[in-house]
């Protein structure tokens, strides 16, 4: 019996009634009926479990119209145990009062298929802005997907409804608006602060200004086809968002890849680790003023950009991966090179960052500024450099379940002061861990084939990726063949609700370094 297993029965025998409705990996799928729901949630969070995702679908069974998943984990544990609650109503209670993270995916499901979360402290819409009408779920199995025009009609009633911020009112407080359009090639998102003097009392975002239908998209699709969508999630996750969504087909269908495109997707995933982090580096020095310092970080990061054409036939290494496998070898010579290339790369990065750390001014700004605190990694799921910055120590890249991790020990890099020096220094530790593992990874790969043919089979699956920003986490339901269900869930769309806590007591001149530390994806988010 597995550690979570044990905590499961530990957390629920006798308390509530329960039954696995199924397993797989390290996945634990349990059924909870209506009356047992609120104090299973209670139970999970007595026992420090932590809700990593909330989604709903649609005829997942036919005993009831909608099911929505509930998926936990707990430190220690490298399982996910998913609840699994049918309703046959368009009500249920909300869990966002004990499980903040919740809130934004239940609105989420909300405006997706029409349930109400009652008793939620914030029933705004999110990814549904005023523009679109009243009663209009583009989730639901009756929505066909094509384009929405708009009429004169559905304007004028939606005028009236305006979304409403929090007010923040007293003496000497003003608010800040910014975007949703900003001055910088970026995409839309608006950010709100209400400050006294220079001091930000309060911050709140607003996303979801380009919502892409992806899920809709890619419903009743073939496998295959779906990659190429998986990969256009967040542009510079690529190789990560890929290869979670074929984990997700390979595991379904019981299918094992070969070791040589095993290894070759792990090279390509800490490729795309190393140039996002040199961006954040650089994208910090210029938040700072200090161009100068930021140019060389970029010079690297267009160095290994690249290679990754070099390599794959795509700066972004878009089209490398595919299911089974990846689509292009890399032969010896090419990664002698790559690992040469490498160790010259370090070399001129060690130089890089000897700058930095040797600018009091610089060091000034970044030390005590935008401090995450521990206690909100659980609160809101923080996930990757962001949590292990403020003293997390998960990685998934540790627990082994994907890729040629299984094959070499990955150093997980932690932090503890929660600053934007925390997550600039943790970023630069990781970026030389993931030359260490591609290094290491050359020396081991086997010969053979890069990719394996696989037998499409039904059945439903949740797929954890580390990528650069944190986890990402999809589920995936394949049924007579064709997805049912497509869930994407990236860690941006946690990451970003804590800035609204690290920019308090900040100045309003520190939100663009705050917001380069974290580096969060829009698109990412707004799926």
């Amino acid at each position: 019996m597995s550690k979570i297993d044990i905590d499961i029965k530990e957390t629920f025998s006798g308390k509530i009634g329960f039954h696995k409705f199924a397993e797989y990996d390290n996945q634990v799928f349990i059924k909870i009926d209506s009356e047992n729901f609120s104090k299973a949630i209670s139970l999970l969070s007595e026992k420090d479990f932590i809700l990593k995702l909330l989604f709903c679908e649609e005829e997942f069974e036919s005993t009831g119209k909608f099911t929505l998943f509930y998926a936990f984990t707990k430190a220690g544990h490298d399982s996910l145990v998913v609840l699994l609650i049918t309703i046959n109503s368009l009500s249920i209670e909300s869990i966002s009062k004990i499980y903040p993270s919740a809130s934004w995916q239940e609105r989420e499901i909300s405006d997706g298929f029409g349930i109400h979360f009652e008793n939620s402290p914030d029933n705004r819409r999110l990814f549904l802005h005023e523009i679109y009408p009243e009663n209009f779920h583009p989730l639901l199995k009756s929505f066909k997907n094509k384009k929405i025009v708009m009429s004169k009609e559905n304007l004028s009633c939606n005028q009236d409804k305006a979304y409403t911020f929090r007010e923040i009112s007293g003496e000497g407080i003003y608010q800040i608006p910014v975007g949703p359009i900003h001055a910088g090639i970026i995409e839309p998102g608006h950010f709100r602060f209400s400050v006294i003097g220079e001091e930000v009392f309060n911050l709140e975002i607003r996303m979801f200004y380009k919502h892409r239908g992806i899920e809709k998209l890619s419903e009743n699709n073939i496998p295959k086809d779906v990659v190429m969508i998986s990969e256009s999630i967040s542009g510079d996750e690529t190789v990560s968002n890929a290869v979670g969504f074929c984990t997700a087909v390979e595991r379904i269908s019981a299918e094992n890849i070969p070791e040589r495109g095993k290894y070759l997707r792990t090279i390509f995933l800490e490729l795309e680790r190393i140039y996002s982090h040199l961006g954040d580096l650089g994208g910090m020095c210029m938040d700072v003023a200090y161009p100068v310092g930021a140019a060389e970080f970029f010079v690297l990061r267009e160095d290994v950009l690249r290679k990754n054409h070099e390599l794959t036939g795509s700066r972004f290494m878009k089209g490398i991966v595919c299911l089974g496998g990846v689509n292009k070898d890399v032969e010896k010579k090419k990664l002698k090179e790559l690992d040469s290339f490498l160790n010259k790369l370090l070399q001129k990065f060690v130089i890089s960052l000897r700058d930095i750390h040797e600018s009091s001014s610089i060091e000034d700004r970044f030390e005590t500024t935008g401090i995450i605190k521990h206690e909100l990694i659980k609160l809101l799921n923080l996930t990757g450099p962001t949590a292990r910055a403020s003293g997390s120590r998960r990685d998934i890249r540790a627990q082994s379940l994907y890729g040629a991790y299984d094959k070499i020990d990955v150093s997980i890099k932690s932090k503890f002061s929660g600053d934007v020096q925390s997550r600039f220094n943790l970023k630069a530790e990781e970026i030389n861990e993931s030359i260490n593992i591609i290094r290491k990874l050359i020396l081991k790969i086997p010969s053979g084939n890069i990719h394996a043919e696989i037998a499409i089979k039904d059945g439903f699956v949740l797929s954890l990726i580390e990528a650069p920003r944190g986890e990402n986490i999809q589920y995936l339901h394949i049924k007579d063949g064709l997805i049912q269900r497509y869930k994407i869930r990236t860690a941006s769309y946690f990451n970003w609700q804590v800035i609204e806590h690290a920019i308090l007591g900040n100045i309003v001149p520190d939100f663009p370094l705050i917001n380069k530390s974290l580096n969060l994806s829009y698109a990412g988010t707004d799926s």
